[in-house]
């Protein structure tokens, strides 16, 4: 049998996906003011993009105190879902597919995004030594300051956490999102549990391997929960080394999670590759026992080319690619692909926070060059 192309459809969960290049979620902050909503602006840069098999929406907070960055939006209020559902109605209008990924930043956080200036919360009360927050300081605006000291949360708060990824899968499916995404990856809070580094707790979500991947679980299912198991995936980063997370146990713990998701029967696992991060590249013994440990879609993200996505998915070790900065510059990155064009430059001046510059700005193979 031919191997698959990017360019052949794909069955994920419930949906048919037109080719295999998936849209990475993409941290811009350019939500808008009051409120952490997002608006036309944000519509018309997703549905620029809407040829990508399927667009993972920007990390979304699933409450205030999920937040670690100013900006960015969330799915927790009212008006943060009739945001959202102007983003998704433009892009199933332009004939896309989109999922959102569901975040909750734990100790990466600054008690000026914080409800009530409170600590951020986190597994143990451990301090990231290297994270960076944003925040807008009161007399100098916008800038990246050294994450707080959070505090740990104590077991009776847990359940608050996985009914606050419930409401917010409710909310996102009230928003139009055709599927969820569980961020458990990149330093950020279900990782911290994850970490033997991050977690030191002695209750049932410290200690064992089974007893730091429960909370993960626990807001797996309820995301099946609201959706269906058709229409959740997750994002795990094995190896992940920013944000003072190591674990001597990752390659065993993301398998043991890789074996539940499969007994769960969720439509993908998303894998955030470390080696874009300074992490080490995976191995391909990995890679075959992730593949042996989950029968659904597997997703990978990082740093991938059209040729070494086109070799990875030959190699059976992965069913779809995502793709985050070249995305950025090229909203027709699928043609571009298809046509061997050129690809534009991505700005990193403009990656976050902003305007339409370096935003929906860049040029597509049939437009007008745009400056950006």
């Amino acid at each position: 049998m031919t191997a698959p192309t990017l360019f052949t459809p794909l069955q994920l969960g419930a949906l048919q996906l037109p080719n295999r290049m998936v849209m990475a979620p993409l941290t811009r902050s350019r939500a808008q003011q009051p409120g952490d909503i997002p608006g036309e602006m944000n519509a018309r840069y997703y549905a620029q993009r809407a040829s990508a098999g399927l667009i993972v929406s920007e990390a979304t907070q699933i409450s205030r105190q999920g937040q670690g960055y100013a900006f960015t939006p969330g799915i927790y209020s009212d008006a943060q879902v009739a945001g959202w559902k102007i983003v998704t109605d433009a892009v199933h209008a332009a004939g896309g597919h989109m999922a959102m990924q569901l975040w909750h930043v734990g100790r990466i956080s600054h008690h000026l995004l914080q409800q009530d200036g409170q600590a951020p919360v986190a597994p143990s009360a451990l301090r990231s030594d290297t994270g960076e927050s944003f925040v807008v300081l009161p007399d100098e605006g916008p800038k990246r300051v050294p994450c707080d000291m959070p505090r740990a949360l104590e077991t009776a708060e847990i359940p608050g956490i996985i009914a606050d990824y419930r409401r917010a899968a409710e909310r996102a499916l009230q928003a139009g999102f055709d599927l969820l995404e569980l961020h458990s990856a990149n330093g950020y809070l279900l990782q911290q549990f994850l970490a033997t580094n991050a977690n030191q707790r002695t209750d049932q979500y410290g200690g064992s391997l089974e007893n730091r991947a429960r909370i993960v679980l626990e807001a797996i299912d309820a995301l099946i929960a609201v959706a269906g198991a058709n229409r959740v995936g997750v994002r795990i980063s094995p190896h992940f080394n920013r944000h003072d997370i190591q674990d001597a146990q990752t390659e065993e713990i993301h398998l043991y999670l890789a074996q539940e998701f499969n007994r769960r029967g969720i439509a993908y696992i998303h894998i955030a590759e470390p080696d874009w991060a300074g992490g080490p590249a995976l191995t391909d013994e990995f890679r075959k026992k992730l593949r042996a440990a989950y029968a659904g879609r597997i997703i990978v993200c990082g740093n991938y080319t059209l040729e070494s996505a086109e070799a990875r998915l030959a190699s059976g070790l992965a069913d779809a690619v995502a793709f985050g900065r070249p995305f950025i510059a090229n909203p027709d990155l699928v043609a571009r692909f298809q046509q061997g064009a050129a690809l534009n430059k991505p700005n990193p001046a403009t990656f976050y926070g902003g305007g339409e510059a370096g935003y929906t700005d860049y040029p597509s193979l049939d437009a007008t060059p745009a400056t950006v």
